[in-house]
């Protein structure tokens, strides 16, 4: 893959994005990269909706049951091992593509996270102690005198700005502005990237996505982790297990529970959809919808232009 783009294919939970890439592994040779939050953890399997042993024996597959439940895991991480996955593949003559709809996985990947200058927790204590009373329009205008980019933010990032500015002596907009450019500059090629989006039907595929999940065991799964998986593992935090986990214990009945996974569902969908719209760089996308009788062709030409 010497000289190709690093292909990224990313969107909203349910899309089809692993179909896509399952068939990219067939006809192009290609090895898959996850960047997925919830597939990262060991055992649960249904609601994260994993790639089954089938799909594993049909492509390789990495980034999945990485950790133990209980462990935590950072978008940093993840973009660090994602580095050696990537040269595990071409290791064995693949061709790596990201896929996946955590966009912070992804935007630590392609441009490296931006790290706080280091404050003295002493003076950064004092400061918010008399931060704290303060109203929100006495902290913009605050921050409008240090830092005027940062002023229409919110309270937290407001107390941010003016720790920083104050005792650092350097605005935190200019950081983030310089790490950007220095994070461009160290990236030799843009990335091709692949938004895979259904439009309207995305919601009825949620739905019927959550009904297999439920009528393959889904709650069999859960029952099996509540005796494994302490209650405040990270893992837990996975979209749908804890609606699914108030059945298993009888707070509700499964319709409800199903409902509500639906719901936390689309939710989370509607937020991966703004974050991709807002967080890619439009010139190095494309858009497709898989249920286009065209997206086979487009793909298709997707990844032969990243060649």
């Amino acid at each position: 893959m010497a000289g190709d783009k690093l292909r990224i294919i990313c969107g909203p939970t349910a899309a089809g994005k692993s179909s896509i890439a399952l068939e990219l592994a067939a006809e192009g040779n290609a090895a898959i990269v996850s960047a997925d939050s919830r597939q990262i953890y060991c055992y649960f399997n249904i609601g994260t909706a994993k790639p089954t042993r089938e799909e594993c024996a049909r492509a390789t597959h990495y980034g999945v049951d990485v950790v133990e439940p209980e462990q935590r895991y950072s978008a940093a991480r993840w973009a660090m091992e994602a580095e050696e996955w990537i040269e595990s593949a071409a290791e064995i003559d693949k061709t790596p593509v990201i896929v996946g709809g955590t966009g912070l996985y992804i935007k630590a990947f392609v441009e490296p996270l931006f790290h706080a200058p280091e404050i003295d927790p002493v003076q950064r204590a004092q400061l918010e102690n008399e931060l704290e009373n303060k109203s929100l329009q006495v902290l913009r205008d605050w921050c409008r005198s240090l830092d005027p980019s940062r002023a229409h933010l919110g309270r937290a990032q407001l107390v941010r700005a003016i720790e920083t500015a104050i005792l650092t002596g350097s605005r935190i907009s200019d950081l983030h502005a310089a790490h950007k450019a220095t994070s461009s500059l160290e990236t030799t090629s843009q990335p091709a990237y692949l938004v895979v989006d259904p439009g309207p039907s995305l919601a009825s595929r949620i739905e019927n996505r959550v009904a297999a999940m439920l009528n393959t065991g889904w709650a069999e799964e859960v029952r099996d982790l509540i005796d494994k998986v302490p209650v405040d593992a990270p893992a837990w935090k996975a979209s749908g297990y804890q609606a699914v986990r108030d059945h298993v214990e009888g707070r509700c009945d499964l319709s409800t529970a199903r409902q509500r996974v639906i719901i936390e569902t689309r939710q989370y969908a509607k937020r991966q959809r703004t974050w991709f719209r807002h967080q890619l760089p439009q010139s190095a996308v494309k858009h497709v919808n898989p249920e286009d009788s065209r997206s086979r062709a487009m793909v298709r030409e997707w990844w032969e232009r990243a060649e």
